[in-house]
């Protein structure tokens, strides 16, 4: 399931071509004196990879992001991604697509 919410879900665009990653969006309200914050949100993103043979899992969370009620596919996303593009050489993780 997470392969596919990786391949086929809102951040598939982020994706790096070439390697297996199985990961999950996230976005929570978050609860401010009895009701939810109408204006920020947490956002998180959470992978490992590869999918076959996991080398690292790893997860990203930010806190308070104003004005993006569903937008994790635009800010923890990309971030993960960048991350991962720097382990997938630096632990010698090949492509395997």
């Amino acid at each position: 399931m997470m392969a596919d919410a990786a391949n086929l879900g809102e951040a598939k665009w982020t994706k790096i071509p070439g390697f297996t990653v199985a990961a999950k969006t996230g976005t929570a309200q978050i609860p401010v004196a009895g009701h939810y914050d109408p204006t920020n949100t947490n956002h998180s993103f959470i992978g490992f990879a590869p999918i076959d043979h996991p080398k690292f899992v790893y997860a990203c969370k930010l806190s308070t992001l104003q004005l993006l009620q569903s937008g994790q596919q635009k800010t923890a996303a990309p971030l993960w991604y960048g991350v991962a593009k720097d382990l997938f050489p630096y632990l010698g993780i090949q492509p395997d697509q």
